[in-house]
């Protein structure tokens, strides 16, 4: 029976992260850079990504990065053969990149929510897809999708959140995950999902800053997520500690859907 350091170890391993440079996708992936992991970060504006590389290299991690928007359908195969090529091999994929938009269900324009599932759930899917390729040919892979419990649940009908497109992209990148763990597990990939509540980002800041005590107030431990609190979730999703475990959704958020 391996010792529980050796559960989370990463070393050797070739992870490769979209939207990492930054926000969570960076915690996420400094977690894994941490437990011993080898970096790929992908992202749409390089001067995110450039110091985001940077800082991890300065660490002392081994870590490349890669401009590209995730919302052209042939970056995931060029992402993925690029990883392939510089590291040798790609053993865990964080599908980390996404986009919001917000607007009334009745007035929502139909190009934003295309933008959404594109983003969101397509190129996540295209990503599974390319990484699965070559981690069939391994027989060794590990894919965790970042989705959302706004997949899980709708938004609270008193605050000021109208996402329908990010709901039904999250939602479905839940599906996908069981789907593909549940075709996948016969070649030694493990596939699972975490749906952090609500976290300080980019993404969040205008809502928490309008109604971060609403949100709050409506989560159990009285408070929204914290910086740090996904790194941990990622890493044992990613490492040996998580062997079992397969087509299953995290939800890290202080409680927010059990009320």
């Amino acid at each position: 029976m391996p010792e529980l350091k050796q559960l989370f170890d990463l070393s050797g391993k070739v992870a490769l992260v979209t939207g990492g440079s930054r926000g969570l996708g960076l915690e996420m992936a400094e977690g894994l850079a941490e437990a011993g992991a080898t970096l790929m970060l992908l992202a749409r504006r390089e001067q995110w990504l450039a110091p985001a590389v940077e800082g991890l290299k300065k660490r002392g991690f081994q870590v490349d990065g890669a401009v590209c928007d995730v919302a052209n359908p042939d970056v995931a195969p060029a992402a993925v053969a690029r990883t392939v090529q510089a590291f040798g091999r790609l053993d865990i994929l964080v599908n980390n990149a996404g986009v919001t938009w917000g607007q009334p269900a009745e007035e929502f324009p139909l190009d934003r929510w295309q933008m959404v599932l594109d983003i969101d759930l397509t190129a996540a899917f295209l990503f599974c897809q390319a990484a699965g390729k070559e981690m069939i040919k391994q027989g060794y892979g590990r894919i965790i999708n970042i989705a959302s419990v706004m997949g899980m649940i709708g938004t609270l009908p008193n605050l000021d959140h109208h996402l329908s497109a990010y709901v039904a992209a999250k939602g479905g990148l839940i599906a996908l995950t069981r789907e593909l763990a549940a075709k996948w597990a016969q070649h030694n990939i493990r596939v699972n999902a975490i749906a952090p509540g609500f976290f300080p980002s980019r993404m969040t800041e205008k809502s928490l800053e309008s109604q971060g005590g609403a949100l709050a107030a409506a989560t159990p431990m009285n408070r929204v997520g914290q910086p740090g609190e996904l790194k941990g979730v990622a890493v044992f999703l990613a490492a040996d500690a998580s062997s079992y475990i397969t087509g299953q959704t995290i939800v890290v958020d202080g409680g927010m859907t059990i009320v």
